[in-house]
């Protein structure tokens, strides 16, 4: 069962909104991945891949560079492809 609401936007608009079980993201300090009920949390993301999982089905997208904002069960995501 999804648990996080994930919204990745660029500056051309939406790109993902969707409902996962777990996202990885290339935070600035290494890879992480944020599960439900992760605590709250701001960064920047560095060029590499977003991996996401939703019902068995991992997607991915590559980015040039981004930041990050986890809190409540959202992970909101504004990248630079």
């Amino acid at each position: 069962m999804s648990a996080i609401h994930l919204n990745i936007l660029s500056p051309e608009g939406p790109l993902v909104q969707t409902d996962v079980d777990r996202v990885t993201l290339p935070g600035a300090a290494g890879s992480f991945t944020v599960l439900k009920d992760h605590a709250p949390l701001v960064t920047a993301l560095t060029k590499g891949r977003i991996r996401y999982v939703s019902g068995g089905k991992e997607s991915f997208l590559t980015i040039r560079e981004g930041f990050v904002q986890v809190g409540d069960n959202r992970v909101d995501v504004c990248v630079e492809l």
